[in-house]
């Protein structure tokens, strides 16, 4: 019989790439599905045959199961962290965890798993080109990336656990980064199998950069302890050409634009070097759109660092996202602090002002690399289509 056979369940905030992801689930181990969210987002393409609502407040119908998004918390029904520990307590389960890298390393291990005929589910917080989608339904493993920022992690009943790295990012949540360490300490200790400090993979790999190179490693590692050799699992990899939003790259008009989702300084940084070992002595062209008043309050000066990598730099102002406002907090501290380090930025306070910056200055053959996990991701589609007319 499967899993949630029967069950009639009801996503307020469906469009995310969360919810959508564990309502793909949910549907293939049996349940009838539905939902609801403000706007049509690319995560309901896989849903589109399901009741979805688009409507400007939260639609829930008599008669289901309710689940809520972390967005939505002041809807009744249970939460989205409630629901995956469910999910994950039904399947044996390889859980993905850290600051940063979790995503790919999610992956990097479905997909290996996928390909070598093990039929595995997985839940990622990203679209998988290769997989098709951010969700799958399989018997084999369930691979899941899992989220820190409001401690749903460490609720998950995994089987095997994957620490890519701890690093302080969510300042709301958690007091300092001892907290956060504690808690991933915590977590572990109750994990029969566990995968942290991975040495990074040296072997062919489809993407760029030394952190792609240690989510490998960390993949790599995962897939031994769930039974895979690893020279099965290495050619694989090498195929692995990675997630939405993770240095996708196009081309417009002799111009090569990277997006990506990078948002925190190590990831900036991470991300910058990546395009610099992919296109080396070519001209970079940043823009970059600072993601929550209180990272951007707390860590603008290391944002400001990283982006030092770039010849050219263009800020947005703050995505707020999930947050209210914050007096005197805006992305002209990311701009000062670039300032500060003897750069001269350029503030454009939308991702408009800021695609039009990029066309004044850009030249053919420069790369440029739209950079936050905002709605700087629209970026890419002006910029074509303006280089193209």
């Amino acid at each position: 019989m499967p899993l949630l056979d029967g069950r009639r369940i009801w996503f307020v905030g469906i469009g995310g790439a969360g919810l959508s992801a564990y309502a793909q689930l949910a549907r293939g181990w049996g349940a009838e599905v539905g939902g609801w969210d403000r706007v049509e987002t690319p995560y309901l393409e896989p849903l589109s045959d399901l009741e979805v609502r688009i409507a400007p407040k939260p639609v829930v119908p008599d008669g289901w199961e309710v689940v809520v998004s972390t967005a939505y918390r002041d809807v009744p029904g249970r939460s989205r962290a409630d629901f995956l520990a469910e999910l994950v307590s039904l399947r044996r389960a390889i859980v993905v965890g850290g600051t940063h890298g979790k995503s790919t390393t999610a992956a990097m291990v479905a997909f290996v798993l996928r390909e070598l005929a093990l039929d595995p589910a997985w839940l990622v917080g990203a679209t998988v080109p290769q997989l098709g989608s951010n969700a799958g339904a399989g018997e084999g493993w369930l691979v899941v990336e899992g989220d820190e920022s409001d401690r749903t992690l460490f609720r998950l009943p995994a089987q095997i656990a994957v620490v890519t790295n701890v690093e302080l990012e969510h300042h709301t949540e958690f007091r300092s980064g001892a907290e956060l360490e504690a808690e991933f300490l915590r977590w572990t200790s109750s994990v029969p199998q566990v995968v942290r400090d991975a040495p990074p993979y040296d072997g062919d790999l489809g993407v760029p950069g030394r952190h792609n190179r240690l989510n490998a490693g960390a993949a790599l590692a995962a897939l031994g302890l769930a039974g895979v050799e690893r020279g099965e699992a290495e050619p694989v990899l090498a195929r692995f050409a990675g997630t939405g939003r993770r240095f996708e790259v196009s081309e417009a008009g002799g111009v090569t634009i990277v997006d990506d989702y990078a948002h925190h300084p190590t990831e900036i940084a991470a991300t910058i070097a990546a395009v610099r070992e992919r296109y080396p002595a070519r001209r970079l062209r940043v823009l970059f759109q600072p993601h929550l008043y209180s990272r951007t309050r707390y860590l603008a000066g290391e944002i400001a660092e990283a982006l030092t990598g770039a010849d050219d730099v263009a800020v947005t102002d703050v995505y707020a996202a999930r947050e209210e406002p914050v007096a005197g907090v805006s992305g002209k501290l990311v701009v000062e602090g670039l300032a500060d380090r003897g750069r001269v930025p350029a503030w454009t306070p939308t991702v408009e002002a800021g695609v039009d910056h990029v066309l004044r200055v850009i030249r053919p053959g420069d790369v440029v690399l739209t950079v936050g996990a905002g709605d700087v991701d629209r970026a890419p589609a002006l910029l074509r289509e303006r280089l193209e007319r």
